[in-house]
């Protein structure tokens, strides 16, 4: 039969214990380092990836609406 040590149990355990805490304490400096960055990204008036993708469509859009009125006015002249 093999008997446990008191103190090796405790070591284990205090182990166990200290773990958690560092766990929880990288999970809280995670939040709040995002938290940061989300703000002071807010305060410089950078624009999201959606926003940017949906004026690059706006400006590709007008594009082709210059150079299909540019056409039918070139016929226009021509005539």
């Amino acid at each position: 039969m093999q008997t446990r040590n008191k103190v090796l149990d405790d070591i284990s355990q205090l182990m166990t214990n200290a773990m958690g805490v560092a766990q929880g304490a990288k999970t809280e400096a995670e939040t709040a380092m995002s938290s940061l960055v989300d703000r002071w990204l807010a305060d410089r008036d950078f624009v999201t990836r959606e926003e940017f993708d949906a004026v690059r469509a706006m400006a590709q859009k007008a594009r082709e609406e210059n150079e299909a009125l540019k056409t039918r006015l070139d016929a226009l002249e021509a005539k």
